[in-house]
């Protein structure tokens, strides 16, 4: 297990500076355009902070237990890692299907300026992920299932091989309501935006001319698909392996096969930051800037194309209106020219 504890300390060093760094820059953004932040926005700096919290709480710990090569702290610390590993997933993936569902209803009326859903509204939705998480999380603490160490003694989690008799429910529960339910949620509300884009798309007249509002909602609808994807597929391989746990026990697979799932899981956090900074052109400049890699010029050209800025997937349909009106203008303008420059 030493060769193994070894490889497993370098590699959460390295996801966690990247998690905890990543998050901040997110929050950092999120920060500095907060006066330009619409409502939904808000869900986005909310799964920031999912996690950054998750990279926090978690990796120090898993770190130094790495390092000796063993759990440290016992029973207690147990309970601890397993508890806000927990509370931080299930926060994650319900502001993934918030965000989601929210990301639906904003995209019914793709050029509208007017709101869809209100800020009060928005930080109540945040408020429900957080409770519904600590909700869950509390459930082993009080006798609906357990947390227990992972088979290979380096980290903790719920107690999958404990629950096959006492707790199945619990183990059914949160299959369906924190990972299979969600999933589908997602997918149904980011397949019905798919549609909805093609289907405008298929109305234009001109489908060469396509409005920038149309194609910001598409590259959102990248982004958060891709984001999602990766949370989903990273939990999919523990999930799948802490199910055979409780259906075959534990003992049945080898307790370095199990290593890697959780692992991959941890890395959840890492992943949203990294696809800002591929997709979106502003977060990348403003990193860039922000690490002295970037001149004035184009912090000023980030400041001003707020619609660029892919963070928040949501865009502002006003101010995409508002840049496709002056465009059109300016368009007319030049014809006026021309045709006047012909009857001369």
């Amino acid at each position: 297990r030493g060769i193994y504890s070894s490889y497993l300390f370098y590699l959460e060093i390295i996801l966690a500076i990247l998690s905890i760094v990543g998050n901040l820059l997110v929050l950092i953004m999120a920060f500095k355009h907060s006066s330009h932040m619409k409502p939904p926005e808000l869900l986005s700096v909310n799964l920031a902070v999912t996690d950054l919290g998750a990279a926090v709480a978690m990796y120090p710990l898993a770190v130094a237990s790495a390092w000796n090569h063993h759990w440290l702290g016992g029973d207690t610390t147990c309970i601890y890692y397993g508890l806000v590993g927990f509370f931080f997933g299930t926060a994650s993936i319900m502001t993934m299907t918030v965000m989601a569902v929210v990301r639906f209803v904003v995209s019914l009326s793709l050029q509208s300026p007017k709101e869809k859903i209100s800020r009060r509204n928005v930080k109540l939705l945040c408020l429900w992920t957080w409770l519904y998480a600590l909700l869950w999380a509390c459930f082993p603490l009080l006798g609906w299932g357990r947390y227990g160490p992972e088979p290979f003694g380096l980290s903790c989690t719920l107690a999958w091989g404990e629950m096959k008799e006492q707790g199945f429910s619990f183990v059914i529960s949160v299959f369906s309501f924190n990972l299979l339910g969600p999933s589908f949620i997602i997918l149904c509300c980011y397949f019905g935006i798919a549609l909805k884009l093609y289907i405008t798309y298929k109305s234009l007249d001109n489908s060469k001319n396509i409005p920038n509002i149309i194609k910001m909602h598409r590259r959102l609808l990248i982004i958060a698909v891709l984001i999602s994807l990766g949370f989903i597929l990273s939990w999919a391989p523990y999930g799948l392996v802490s199910l055979v746990s409780v259906v075959r026990g534990s003992e049945f697979i080898r307790p370095e096969v199990t290593m890697l799932p959780c692992l991959f899981a941890k890395s959840s956090t890492l992943y949203n930051p990294l696809i800002y900074y591929i997709f979106s052109k502003t977060f990348k400049q403003e990193v860039k800037q922000l690490c002295g890699r970037s001149n004035v010029c184009h912090a000023s050209r980030a400041r001003n194309n707020i619609t660029d800025n892919a963070i928040y997937l949501v865009c502002d349909g006003s101010r995409t209106e508002n840049e496709e009106k002056l465009s059109s203008g300016k368009s007319r303008k030049m014809e006026t020219r021309l045709n006047s420059f012909d009857s001369q």
